[in-house]
């Protein structure tokens, strides 16, 4: 790992880094999967998908740039709050310390709005993310029906 850069910024999602969200999560999604219809609908609408629907949305920054992004999406849901979703850092940036830097945000953003549950689906080829959700205290869990082809796990975080 390299050395952790510290001069992150992490700010609530505004409307100048839309495009970042999008660029940043399309660009690891392509590279080991393909864009699926829930992508589209999330990364192209972030305002109404997300943000009115009661989520949130955190870009990491590095010197005005935004390098990171996490959501949180508002969960119809008895057993969740929120999915942590949409996480993603530039690969100029990964293994330095920022996707640690955004999901403990995240996390506490959650906790901020009194969630006690977070749900998470990624998969297993994304090795280090993997590893950084399980440092998080993240739990494997089975059976529940994910909207995306790509996912073999989900995991939550129990809050409270």
């Amino acid at each position: 790992m390299t050395t952790p850069i510290h001069n992150i910024q992490i700010i609530p999602y505004e409307s100048q880094y839309r495009s970042a969200f999008k660029t940043l999560n399309e660009a690891w999604i392509r590279q080991y999967f393909k864009m699926e219809e829930a992508d589209y609908k999330s990364l192209d609408y972030p305002e109404s998908y997300i943000l009115d629907k009661g989520g949130y949305i955190l870009f990491a920054l590095h010197e005005g740039e935004a390098v990171g992004v996490c959501a949180l999406i508002k969960m119809q849901d008895e057993g969740y709050d929120y999915e942590l979703a949409k996480m993603a850092v530039s690969s100029s940036m990964q293994g330095k310390g920022v996707g640690k830097q955004l999901a403990k945000a995240i996390i506490d953003q959650a906790k901020a709005v009194g969630a006690s549950r977070l749900f998470l689906e990624s998969n297993t080829i994304l090795a280090p993310a993997i590893a950084l959700y399980r440092k998080l205290g993240f739990q494997e869990i089975e059976g529940y029906e994910s909207p995306y082809e790509r996912s073999n796990i989900q995991m939550e975080l129990l809050l409270k």
